[in-house]
């Protein structure tokens, strides 16, 4: 588990680090948008892909402190 941890963690800093650089260089998402029309813009669907990849990173990092058989 700690090496999935690890490989986890790893995609997910990476991830998280390509989806802001495509951020940047995409246009930005008018303000005042629901979450389902955010997604209509590349800038939406990178910030979606940021999260989810913050998310597995700190699921990385759980995996990483467990200790095996628990």
């Amino acid at each position: 588990m700690r090496t999935f941890g690890l490989l986890l963690l790893i995609a997910g800093i990476a991830g998280f680090f390509y989806s802001g650089e495509q951020i940047s260089q995409s246009s930005p998402v008018p303000p005042g948008l629901s979450m389902s029309e955010e997604l209509h813009y590349p800038a939406g669907r990178f910030e979606v892909v940021r999260y989810v990849c913050a998310a597995g990173a700190f699921l990385g990092i759980l995996l990483i402190i467990a200790p095996k058989g628990r």
